[in-house]
């Protein structure tokens, strides 16, 4: 049987640490947890996590630099917790290449769904062929990609969006669709579908000459046009 996913907390709210502890524990996860960024990054060598789960606001490092420091080492994704609530901090952290975040207070169903579908990536089937579009080739088993043979370097959740889209085949994909695809949420859970904007302009960003190919449908989502 393999071993459940270990899932490192670095917050220093012990109280709200100690009920994700409880719930991801309780939904089968090894975890880990930090009080302090410096504290985070030595758990985050040592514990070799499969996700992380990382406050903006932390003693001694605070999570931006937490998250440059991991993205230096490893594509480990990230699931940034906020009490801000400014779109540049959100937007920032996911410049620094954090795959998704939640902004306090959150229930802990929508973090429990969020984690399950960070950890998803890492169980794609072997042996599917590349998928390519135009210059640009999505490698499913090797999780590579590269545009005009130059690779692309694209955090977790860009990668299962484009992935989304590769494999819709040219349909359009509402922002509703499209969450609860790549991000796994119920319909019925309230979720600001500008999560998928902030992502998709993103990964828009990273396809260079390709990225004309990721089309917005005026009133429903976005569509990637095949060749």
């Amino acid at each position: 049987m393999a071993e459940a996913a270990m899932i490192l907390i670095v917050e220093d709210e012990k109280s709200l640490v100690k009920v994700l502890r409880y719930n991801l524990e309780k939904a089968g996860y090894r975890v880990a947890a930090a009080h302090d960024g410096e504290e985070g990054l030595s758990a985050f060598c040592r514990a070799k996590p499969d996700l992380v789960i990382l406050d903006l606001m932390l003693p001694k490092l605070d999570g931006f630099e937490f998250c440059k420091e991991v993205r230096r080492r490893a594509k480990t994704p990230i699931l940034m917790l906020t009490a801000r609530k400014e779109e540049v901090d959100k937007v920032l952290g996911l410049e620094l290449g954090a795959d998704d975040y939640v902004t306090k207070p959150f229930s802990v169903r929508e973090v429990l769904a969020r984690v399950k579908a960070l950890l998803r990536r890492g169980g794609q089937a072997a042996g599917e062929v590349p998928m390519r579009a135009g210059s640009l080739e999505v490698d499913l088993e090797r999780y590579e990609v590269r545009v005009g043979g130059r690779p692309a370097s694209l955090s977790a959740k860009e990668f299962e969006l484009l992935r989304c889209f590769l494999l819709a085949q040219g349909k359009a994909l509402t922002r509703e669709q499209i969450l609860e695809r790549v991000w796994g949420y119920d319909r019925a859970m309230d979720i600001d579908t500008r999560t998928v904007d902030q992502h998709v302009a993103r990964l828009r960003d990273k396809l260079g000459p390709e990225a004309g190919r990721l089309i917005t449908v005026k009133n429903v989502g976005y569509r990637l046009k095949p060749d």
